[in-house]
Order: structure tokens, then sequence, then C-alpha cells
């Protein structure tokens, strides 16, 4: 009688977690901005869609914001720092973007209401601050986060700045100095010091530990958010998902193709300057910033403003190739995935995560990122050599990413890993 109560009780145990691996989840994905202002917002926005036509529940926090698209019931959301915005609150900030106490109180409202199961963290530094951590952990409530950039291991999320050739990684080991001493953050002493500030405390306070699993998009991402001893052996690679898309075998255009932030860092104005040097190419620009004046100086450049879906892949599909100049570490760049996907190859520095999407000289070509001479050295080898270009095409066919489906999958496991 003792053992068969036994197995009927090991059975309703079994039966009981079959139930609940089945079941839906409630999930809180957290981002500093909720409207679709860039990657990570175009990521945990049509993440979050999809998760939710799965059966799961679904809500947002990040900042208050008219712009916003989506949401959580209660409508709490934390106060909208813009730091490009001259104000008055602006006295305010230096506090504000250390520990938000006002970030904190919100997403209390919102773990009262919704009471999640898991806690997806995006974009969090600066605007939220890591206090909106503590107020999860609180309530026991595990916390998955995507390394869109590498903050948590560089005050100023890029490895690099204006005084130090390549990637730097002078703040290893908790040596902010180094950030103030440069001024890495845009350039400005009172921003470093801020920066420095907010990752020594975060440091001394051990607040990462509280994290239950990294998501990292690129194997890059992985080895450098691992130098945190509060990350590391927490994480795990995964590229980011991409739409499926076919090519509708438009004719090629034979023009040399950027699409992305007009931003330094984009490596825009080295790609500016290739252009001119190669008058009689013509180049396609789409997208916008703060270069667009540099932009538009090239007679050769035609620029079309910021497009998006259909019109977007279009531009992409008919040209000749496109070009990836980063002089920072990229992550996982939709920009490569996109060509690759619509059978277009990729001209890419070599940086960050863009060297794992791209195989040499079979799905594009790779070239020092910051060195103006190769750049424009491959980029006229490219465009003189169309059928390279269009052998780099047909090996772009065999390229496979996840799809949302398949990305969603694997991510629904990790988070039922953690709240086990």
């Amino acid at each position: 009688l003792h053992t068969a109560y036994r197995r009927q009780r090991q059975m309703c145990i079994r039966d009981s977690i079959l139930q609940w691996e089945e079941s839906a989840l409630k999930i809180l994905l957290v981002n500093k901005y909720l409207y679709r202002k860039g990657g990570a917002e175009t990521y945990f926005i049509k993440l979050g869609e999809y998760l939710k036509s799965l059966g799961n529940e679904v809500e947002y926090f990040g900042m208050a914001d008219e712009r916003n698209c989506v949401r959580n019931r209660v409508e709490a959301y934390t106060e909208n720092i813009d730091f490009h915005k001259k104000s008055l609150k602006h006295i305010t900030y230096p506090f504000k973007i250390i520990y938000s106490v006002n970030a904190r109180k919100q997403i209390r409202k919102v773990l009262s209401d919704f009471k999640p199961d898991v806690v997806h963290l995006n974009n969090f530094n600066y605007q939220l601050t890591p206090s909106i951590i503590y107020e999860i952990k609180k309530r026991n409530i595990p916390i998955v986060y995507t390394a869109h950039d590498v903050q948590l291991v560089c005050p100023n999320h890029k490895l690099k700045n204006d005084y130090t050739d390549g990637l730097c990684r002078k703040c290893d080991g908790g040596k902010y100095f180094e950030c103030v001493k440069n001024n890495c953050v845009h350039s400005s002493k009172i921003r470093s010091i801020l920066g420095a500030v907010e990752a020594w405390y975060y440091k001394l306070r051990h607040t990462y530990k509280m994290i239950d699993l990294t998501v990292c998009p690129s194997e890059f991402m992985e080895k450098e958010i691992s130098r945190n001893d509060d990350i590391n052996g927490r994480t795990v690679t995964m590229y980011n998902f991409i739409d499926e898309i076919k090519p509708l075998g438009a004719e090629c255009e034979n023009y040399v193709l950027y699409f992305g932030r007009y931003s330094e860092e984009k490596g825009i104005s080295n790609l500016v300057k290739a252009a001119k040097k190669l008058s009689n190419i013509p180049f396609v620009f789409a997208g916008k910033g703060e270069l667009e004046n540099e932009v538009n100086s090239a007679d050769n450049i035609k620029n079309v403003g910021f497009k998006t879906g259909d019109e977007l892949r279009n531009i992409i599909e008919k040209a000749l190739f496109t070009v990836l100049p980063a002089e920072w570490s990229e992550n996982c760049p939709f920009s490569v995935m996109e060509s690759q996907s619509l059978m277009t190859p990729v001209l890419g520095a070599k940086i960050g995560g863009i060297p794992e999407l791209i195989d040499d000289g079979k799905t594009g070509i790779l070239f020092e990122s910051g060195n103006l001479k190769e750049l424009t050295e491959k980029i006229e080898y490219l465009y003189n050599n169309k059928e390279l270009c269009r052998q780099m095409s047909e090996n772009c066919r065999d390229i496979k990413y996840d799809t949302i489906k398949e990305y969603s999958e694997k991510l629904i496991k990790l988070y039922k890993e953690v709240i086990k």
C-alpha cells in the first residue's frame, strides 16, 4: 500500500509539472523606451507581440512618453529623462541616473498589480537605473536580461573612446577612474564622473548578481559581458531573430547601400569620405541622424531618408552590396541579417559581433574598423567585381537565422528554467 501510494504521488507531481510547463506565463518586459527608437526597441516590442500571440500575458514598463506604443494596465511609468533637452529638471539628473526612487516606486505598482512570473530586462541603465532590480527581487521574481550593449562592463557602453585605438577595456576590474580620466561618456567630464560613480556603486553592491540569466546576442557579447564577475557563469548566446523574408527577385541596380543611423560610431564620416574618393560609384543612404548634413555633402550619395518595411527591403534587394562601417562594438546588427536574408552581401567592419555573421569572402567581406584606406579599397574592389558579388549573393541563400517563432520557443524554455 505504501509503495502504491508513493507511485501515485509521484505521478501527481509529474502531471502537475507537465501542466505547469504547458501553461501560459505572465511576462513583464522592461526597457527605458517603449516606442520603436532603435534595434533594442524593435526587438522587445516584436518579441512581446509574439509572446502575447502564444497566449502569454505580457505587460511593459519604461519611461512615460507620448510616443509609447506598449503599456501596462495600471499606466505606471517612470518620468521621462531626456539628456538632450535643456530644462530645470537637469539639475536633479545626476541623482536620478544613479538611483531612481521614482522608477522603483512606479515598477512597484506594476509588480503588485500584474504579479509576473518573470521580468525580462532590456536597456535600463541611466533612465530606469538598476534600482528597479531591488524591487523585483524583493518579491523573489526571476530576472532575465538581454544585453544589447556592454553597459555592465563599460560606462559609455561602447568599449571605445577618443583616446584609445581599437576596443578599450581599461575599466576592467572596476578601474572606472579611466572613464573619468578620458571623458568617455559623451566627451563630458561631468557625465563621465556620473557614469563611473554609477558603475562603482552597483559593483560594490554586487547588484547584477541578482540577474538570474543574461541572454547575449553574440559570442562577442557573451565574452565581454562575462568580464563582470557578477554576471559570469550565468550567460547564454542567442543570436537575434529576424522576420521571415523572401527575396522578390528584383533586378540589381548596382549601387552601394548604407542603411541605419547617421552617427559617428556607425562609421558614417569615414564612409562619406570613401564615397567622395570614389566619385564614379553611386551610393544610396537610407536613414537619419546627426550627421545628415555630412551625408548630403557628397554628390554621388543619394539620401533617401529613413525607410522601413517593404520600401526598405526593396532598396536592400536592389543594392549590389551593403556597407556596415561600424567603429564601435556592434552586437548582432539587424542590418547584416536583413541584407543576407535578401541575398545582398555585406561589406562589414571587423568589430564586435559583425564577424560572426559574415563568412569572409563567401557571404561578404570584412575590413579593419576605422581604416579609411581599406574601406575605400574594398568598396572599389567589390563594385568592380560584379561576378564575385553575384556568387556571394547566392551563398547568402543558405544562411538561416532564427525566426521569431524559433527564438521565442528557446526563450520560453529559459524563462521556465529560471522560474523553476
